[in-house]
């Protein structure tokens, strides 16, 4: 009861909070967690408004936090092991607090190391020799992502800036001329680039607010700007803002919109821009009408894709059975890759490709001249063949004549050609298995060029 300035009482309710949310999971990647979670059965005496994630740092203290509507939550803390706090909001403040204690251990970034073939400074290492094992680029431990493609690396940090080395020809590095870099060099000052991909002659890449750009030799409408031009410093892929993932091969590039629309331009001889034609398109063209497209990889003249629905697809050419379809005929269009609905990720090579299940197996098939298919053989195969019988494969690169892999436990491998040391396992001996790439155990991803490999790796 409440007493009145006229002496009176008067009955009175307390508004109630909700009750505290449940953490179901929270998944960690390099300066971020996502939180998922359940609302509270009792959500007090009003609607849930929205949902406050904080983030406690448990050395300094110091503590980050975001609202949102529903689940899940993305948090960007940056790097280190932090208590993970939720509360729901209803008219009447912030409910209970839910604590998902210690041992939320998220990456503040990683170190960059690169490996094979030195010259032209394509290492990023500030010399023009060649490495048969890792080599740090830089001593920075800031880096989120890198794309290498023959001669040359694009790489995002967390910040978002965007960072090249390399060969510059064409005006790939995008720095407005054509000088090599033996070290990364920033591209402009923009600090919004989400996901590089570097080709032999041009790099391509998505910002966070889902433009798309690209850069280097233009012949053959490979850009997508609708001419030929080459350009020597990023410019934007028309005007629209729902791009997610892009993957340029030398002629020709592929991405892949938030809608989930696949979109491809350049040359298309081989039929590899899927448009069921062998003509070549200036300027980005949607492959068939689907909207389940998840994760396309491009190279030489094939392309692969990954649904939704983990089905795998490949078109292009098929001289080598590197589509996997159990025969050397060339594709115009997609085609399923069998009838399995468990592949997860994939990477085609110049003649090869390989592919993560989402039963962490990992397969690959296609040209295998050289133990690139990893199956300690040096037989073509035109299916799809597992390689080894181990289910903790998380993530597989291809390049040009070799292969290289990350697994669960964070360790590195490599297989297939070696002259240049790019398999990193400090030999120029071709391997037709896999080899692990030092003791390291805590590699994020892993980038292979044709004459390179290049690799996060994970420090808190």
């Amino acid at each position: 009861m409440a007493r009145t300035p006229g002496g009176t009482l008067s009955a009175f309710t307390l508004l109630s909070t909700p009750d505290a949310p449940t953490i179901t999971s929270i998944s960690t990647s390099i300066g971020s967690a996502s939180v998922a979670f359940t609302a509270p059965t009792n959500t007090g005496d009003g609607a849930i408004s929205s949902y406050v994630v904080t983030a406690v740092d448990e050395s300094s203290g110091v503590s980050t936090g975001v609202s949102g509507a529903s689940s899940p939550i993305s948090i960007s803390p940056g790097g280190g092991t932090f208590k993970i706090r939720m509360q729901a909001l209803n008219p009447y403040g912030p409910g209970r607090l839910t604590e998902y204690d210690t041992g939320n251990e998220i990456y503040g970034g990683a170190e960059l190391y690169g490996w094979g073939n030195g010259g032209g400074g394509r290492l990023g290492d500030n010399t023009t020799i060649s490495k048969s094992s890792p080599i740090q680029v830089g001593a920075l431990t800031s880096w989120s992502q890198a794309s290498s493609g023959s001669g040359h690396t694009a790489s995002v940090k967390t910040d978002g800036t965007l960072w090249t080395w390399g060969l510059a020809s064409d005006g790939k590095l995008g720095q407005n001329d054509t000088v090599n870099r033996s070290s990364p060099v920033q591209v402009g000052a923009l600090t919004n680039w989400s996901q590089a991909s570097a080709s032999t002659t041009s790099t391509a890449c998505v910002k966070t607010d889902g433009t798309l750009w690209t850069w280097g030799d233009g012949q053959q409408g490979k850009l997508g700007h609708n001419n030929t031009i080459s350009l020597s410093s990023p410019v934007q892929v028309g005007a629209l803002t729902d791009w997610a993932q892009v993957s340029a091969a030398n002629d020709f590039t592929a991405c892949v919109k938030t809608d989930g629309t696949l979109w491809t331009w350049g040359v298309g001889t081989w039929g590899q821009l899927g448009q069921n034609n062998i003509t070549s398109f200036s300027s980005p063209v949607k492959v068939g009408a689907l909207t389940n497209w998840a994760q396309v990889s491009t190279a030489a003249n094939t392309t692969a894709c990954v649904k939704t629905d983990n089905t795998l697809w490949t078109w292009g050419i098929n001289s080598e059975a590197q589509l996997g379809h159990n025969n050397t005929i060339d594709r115009s269009s997609p085609v399923q890759v069998g009838a399995l609905t468990n592949w997860s990720q994939v990477s085609f090579g110049a003649t090869h490709c390989a592919s993560v299940k989402t039963d962490g197996t990992l397969w690959s098939w296609g040209r295998n001249s050289v133990g690139q298919l990893g199956d300690n053989t040096i037989v073509y195969k035109s299916s799809p063949i597992q390689v080894g019988v181990l289910t903790n494969w998380s993530q597989v690169d291809c390049a040009n004549s070799h292969c290289a892999a990350v697994k669960t436990d964070g360790t590195a491998w490599a297989w297939g050609y070696n002259g240049q040391g790019q398999i990193g396992d400090s030999s120029v001996v071709s391997r037709s298995s896999p080899v692990q790439v030092g003791a390291l155990t805590d590699w994020v991803s892993i980038d292979a060029a044709p004459d390179n490999t290049f690799a996060l790796y994970g420090v808190v």
